[in-house]
């Protein structure tokens, strides 16, 4: 029987690492709970110009291995486990993970999100087989390759701006008339001669048997579509909340994420 906490934290990105921190200084009993590597999304990223402190930038993992550092100084554990439900126990509540169950007086959810989906047919099935969804993670092999990156964000137009180091030719497809991303971001993309913007324009079909060939676009002001044939497609369009795990729990909004009051409980 494993010993009572007195806090589980439930993810080790940036949210979870530095709660861990504050918990470990009140020398609370933490354990943070990572059914991955210890950083989070920003991992994926390869490399970050805008936290304070580093004028010339930083490296994402040396960053994050800071906070793990920081983290366990004050005595916070991580252990390697999903927590896939949550449930009240007397005093005290259980979570349960995939490996072992842990009984704590509190639990902070960090569990950040998950890349959003298109829904489209093809989607699934071709997954990791020139469609994608971190230009870091794959980015390398579609050295010399066309692709297309789709969304008009921040991490879409970072992801695009990524893939130029490796491939021929970069397409940037959007479904409005000007980006949202950060105006230094945009600057960039309009710079570089390796990408093409398609403006007004949405991804209506992913096509490939055993990999990626192609998607149909349609310009969502005369409805008219084309082919494109591509060597891969990286999806950006944004990120759901990683929520479904406490649904029956707590009180979720539109966007499954959860709701909190203003002390955060």
């Amino acid at each position: 029987m494993r010993e009572t906490l007195d806090v589980v934290i439930i993810g080790a990105g940036p949210a979870g690492l530095a709660a861990a921190v504050y918990t470990g200084r009140a020398r609370l009993n933490t354990l943070i709970l990572e059914k991955g590597m210890p950083g989070g999304q920003i991992l994926l990223t390869d490399f970050v110009e805008n936290y304070p402190g580093f004028p010339e930038g930083v490296v994402p993992f040396q960053l994050m291995e800071d906070f793990r550092k920081q983290a366990e100084k004050f005595g916070a554990k991580i252990e390697t486990d999903e927590a896939t439900k949550i449930q009240k126990k007397g005093e005290l509540w259980q979570v349960f993970g995939v490996k072992d169950e842990y009984p704590t007086r509190a639990i902070i959810i960090t569990t950040g999100s998950v890349y959003r989906k298109l829904g489209l047919p093809g989607e699934a099935k071709l997954t990791g087989r020139g469609v994608s969804y971190c230009a870091t993670c794959d980015g390398t092999f579609f050295k010399d390759k066309e692709v297309a990156v789709v969304g008009g964000g921040d991490n879409a137009l970072t992801e695009a701006l990524f893939l130029t180091k490796f491939c021929r030719a970069v397409t940037v497809i959007h479904r409005r008339d000007q980006f949202r991303a950060e105006k230094i971001l945009q600057e960039r993309i309009f710079d570089n001669d390796k990408i093409e913007v398609l403006w007004d324009s949405v991804v209506e079909e992913i096509s490939g048997e055993d990999r990626f060939e192609s998607i149909t676009i349609k310009n969502v002001k005369d409805n008219k579509t084309s082919k494109l044939k591509l060597d891969g497609v990286f999806i950006s369009i944004g990120m759901d909340a990683n929520s479904e795990f406490v649904k029956e729990l707590v009180d979720l909004d539109e966007w499954g994420e959860i709701k909190v009051s203003q002390n955060m409980s």
